[in-house]
């Protein structure tokens, strides 16, 4: 961890039923509800928005490595809270990348899976929940 570029603070109170999380910026600041609930967001909306940002930025930077021209690029992601014990849940994720300025069905794919193995969201979660991803163009 000696090359640490960037370190993200928040503060939450009150965990997913009640809470409130807030960022040490100020500039994300949410009221914490369970799933279907209201009134705030939850913390499978916030991977899912996470992921999809760190996902679509490894993909970018391959695609610029590679002189790739991606043109406009957007991620659907889906995070799916499964209950695996009456005490127990585990995510699991899914990705669509929109490559619409690609021609290449074949290339879209094989970028999208290059950058499912640079993305650190990706990196991190490799063997501890199922990703899928999956390209149109």
């Amino acid at each position: 961890m000696s090359n640490v570029v960037y370190t993200a603070e928040a503060h939450v109170q009150g965990g997913r039923r009640e809470g409130h999380g807030r960022t040490s910026d100020g500039e994300l600041d949410v009221q914490l509800r369970s799933p279907g609930t209201g009134g705030g967001t939850n913390p499978e909306q916030l991977f899912a928005v996470g992921y999809a940002a760190c996902y679509e930025s490894a993909l970018r930077s391959l695609a610029r490595r590679d002189r790739v021209q991606v043109g406009n690029v957007s991620i659907d992601a889906k995070v799916d809270l499964i209950s695996s014990s009456e005490t127990q849940f585990d995510i699991a994720v899914h990705l669509h990348v929109h490559l619409p300025d690609l021609d290449d069905a074949e290339q879209a794919q094989a970028l999208a899976d290059a950058a499912h193995e640079v993305c650190p969201y990706s990196r991190a979660t490799r063997g501890n929940i199922d990703v899928e991803i999956t390209t149109s163009i």
